[in-house]
Order: structure tokens, then C-alpha cells, then sequence
């Protein structure tokens, strides 16, 4: 038997991976590092009527560095843009100039261009 607590009347939406309430989860206090080191930039239109999206993944950053990083860099093109999933989705076809902004970083990380 698989179940899965996700809601509770008593203390609402439930994390599922440590049980306990949203409010009080113990996982978001140890966030993991997503991303692998290789930091991958590409133009993306699927599922999206053909709009282009810049979207950079593997960038091995903690989600409030993630979130930081992704407004300077949207700030950077002049667009607007989202953080979801260990990405950064910034609205437009921009690779070049992020591969760039990348590049420049102290931080030492080398971009490449995924895709076509």
C-alpha cells in the first residue's frame, strides 16, 4: 500500500517528503544544491504558441541564491521571467547575451549553448 498524505484538515497541505506541515516543513530548512556544475543555456518553444524562452539549467546554487541570481539576470536582458525547477526561464531569445553575462561572473562557470 503507496499513499501519500498531501492534505490534512488538522494542519492543511502536508510535505510529503518529511510528513509534516507546510508551515513547519523540516526539508526546506536543508535545502539541496540542484544542478550538476554544467550550466546549460537554450532557446526554448515548446508548449509555449511558438514564444521563445531563454531558459539556463544546472547552475549549482541553493533556491534563494537560484531566485537572486534569476532577477539580476532578467534585469540584465530588460525581461521578465520565472524560477521554477532549479531554472532560470528569462522571456525572449537572449542566449547570447546570458552566455555571455555567465561568463563574466566571478564565479568562474563556463556556459554552454544547448540545443540548436
Amino acid at each position: 500500500m503507496n499513499t501519500r498524505l498531501v492534505y490534512s484538515t488538522e494542519h492543511g497541505r502536508v510535505c510529503p517528503d518529511c510528513r509534516h506541515a507546510m508551515a513547519t516543513c523540516i526539508c526546506k530548512r536543508n535545502p539541496a544544491v540542484v544542478g550538476d556544475g554544467k550550466v546549460r543555456v537554450s532557446l526554448d518553444t515548446k508548449g509555449r504558441k511558438g514564444k521563445g524562452v531563454t531558459v539556463v539549467k544546472g547552475l549549482p546554487l541553493a533556491p534563494d541564491a537560484l531566485d537572486a541570481l534569476g532577477r539580476q539576470l532578467k534585469a540584465a536582458c530588460g525581461s521578465g521571467g520565472t524560477v521554477k525547477d532549479g531554472c532560470i526561464e528569462v522571456q525572449g531569445d537572449h542566449v547570447e547575451k546570458v552566455l555571455a553575462w555567465l561568463a563574466a561572473r566571478p564565479e568562474g562557470w563556463k556556459p554552454k549553448r544547448a540545443g540548436g
